[in-house]
């Protein structure tokens, strides 16, 4: 997994991306681990749900912790049929970082950015593995991934 973390590390520091990047002994991979381990708040945490369509490209869904994605609303906002949720082998593939630790950048896709993320001064997503999380500002992220910001949640 150390592969994974170093690697979203490089892109953070060659993109000049400001958060900062944590590690934890204890396992980040449901919104309630990673609250424990960051000894955060769970509204504080976001959400990255990776998505295919059916021309394979990948749609990274990116909503708070506490909610969910909606694939009609997804559908509609990109004008295509519903996505499907990506199998782990396909997240690997297409992210190049293990399911429970993809991050909401660093990757080629297609990201969709609830407006409920950006009421945010900060949040965190995942760091590249299941112990590793990042803090970052909504702008930010939005700025690393490009997303588009539209009401996705549902």
């Amino acid at each position: 997994m150390n592969e994974y973390k170093e690697k979203l590390k490089a892109f953070i520091r060659d993109n000049a991306i400001q958060c900062e990047h944590f590690h934890f002994e204890n396992s980040c991979h449901s919104v309630e681990d990673a609250a424990k381990a960051a000894k955060a708040n769970k509204e504080d945490f976001i959400k990255n749900i990776c998505m295919i369509d059916t021309q394979k490209n990948l749609i990274v869904a990116i909503v708070k912790g506490e909610n969910r994605a909606s694939t009609s609303r997804i559908a509609k906002a990109l004008d295509i049929e519903r996505p499907r949720t990506a199998k782990p082998e396909e997240i690997l593939e297409k992210t190049g970082y293990p399911c429970g630790g993809v991050p909401s950048f660093g990757y080629p896709a297609k990201f969709l950015i609830d407006p409920r993320v950006m009421e945010k001064e900060f949040v965190f997503t995942s760091g590249g593995s299941q112990n590793s999380l990042v803090k970052i500002s909504p702008k930010e992220l939005q700025r690393a991934n490009k997303g588009q910001l539209v009401r996705i949640r549902k």
